[in-house]
């Protein structure tokens, strides 16, 4: 029997980390997380934990893609052609993506001697089939493969997932929050990929003592008992997933005023961010962070508070200035906002 993940509320420090998987929990058109820091400072642990804490979602009952009944035009062909759609409740799905998986094993495999026999498409989802509507997750992303990366850059672009094989072709729905993780001392990521991510966090190997020996007591008492362990955190975990639900019900009522857009574009302007998609970020995880918090407007405080992991990844290198690319967005932050 495997046991049960860490729990996501009994993670230690890497307050940017858990706020970005939490808004991509609230709002999936954020466009994903990357996580990028030392080995060992919890970068899977936290995504495998929010697995556990999402909750359940509806689905249409028996479809291979896990299709919402509630969404007519996002159905599956299969879901297309049923006279009635039965919902179930299903966890939300979280799919690892292992470095070495093959092309058909990512995007699914036809086959192809039954489709010339019998004359029918028979095809075996892959990965990104169960990843739809949930969470697609790619430990040490930079070492991604370029085909693989290829088919996530177009899939993620159309949201659908199209398999060509002998001239034989199958399309289905394939929307998912995209999240990686990775050392960047190990590799960079094609800027193509890198600009898909929504959110990108940096995170360090935490450096007060109070805060290590936390960590280190709670995952020793984890690894001893873990069952019991995630007992001990049920009711935080209960109080966060129920934080989870309001936010997304509150989330369209939330108000973005000229006057936050004006100051996003003008953050973007200081920065010298190519195109558009660093305003739409950040308005939209300003507004989911805004959603979580239980406040009804978008201000300073709430563009503040993700700007720098919307937009560290969106700049321009600089070879005159050394300058990290966080440091970069801190004082952009402080010359537009004030200290």
């Amino acid at each position: 029997m495997s046991r049960p993940p860490y729990p996501f509320s009994a993670i230690v420090c890497q307050e940017e980390m858990l706020r970005a998987l939490l808004i991509a929990a609230v709002d999936g058109t954020v466009g994903g997380v990357l996580v990028l820091g030392d080995r060992g400072t919890g970068k899977s642990t936290a995504v495998r934990a929010l697995a556990a804490l999402l909750p359940a979602m509806k689905a249409v009952k028996d479809c291979r893609f896990g299709c919402d009944p509630a969404d007519a035009a996002a159905l599956c062909a299969e879901c297309r052609g049923r006279s009635r759609l039965q919902a179930v409740e299903v966890p939300v799905p979280v799919v690892d993506l292992p470095l070495g998986a093959t092309e058909d094993r990512v995007a699914g495999a036809l086959d192809i001697e039954r489709a010339l026999a019998e004359g029918v498409k028979a095809f075996e989802p892959g990965l990104l089939a169960r990843a739809h509507r949930g969470f697609l997750y790619i430990d040490e992303v930079n070492l991604l493969e370029d085909h693989l990366v290829d088919l996530l850059l177009d899939v993620a672009a159309s949201g659908e997932n199209l398999v060509e094989r002998e001239g034989i072709s199958i399309r289905h729905p394939a929307r998912f929050v995209l999240v990686g993780s990775g050392n960047p001392e190990e590799g960079e990521l094609r800027p193509q990929l890198l600009d898909r991510f929504g959110l990108c966090v940096e995170i360090r190997t935490p450096g007060d003592i109070g805060a290590r020996v936390e960590v280190i007591r709670r995952r020793d008492a984890y690894d001893r008992d873990p069952a019991g362990f995630c007992a001990a955190w049920e009711d935080a975990q209960a109080r966060l997933r129920r934080r989870i639900i309001a936010a997304r019900r509150r989330l369209p009522d939330v108000a973005v005023p000229d006057a936050a857009l004006e100051r996003a574009a003008s953050l973007c302007i200081a920065l010298g961010t190519d195109g558009l998609r660093g305003e739409l970020t950040l308005i939209r995880a300003a507004r989911a962070h805004a959603a979580l918090e239980g406040r009804r407007s978008v201000g300073d405080a709430e563009i503040r508070a993700v700007a720098t992991a919307a937009l560290r990844h969106r700049l321009r290198r600089n070879v005159l200035d050394e300058t990290s690319s966080t440091t970069r967005v801190e004082r952009a932050l402080a010359e537009l906002f004030g200290p």
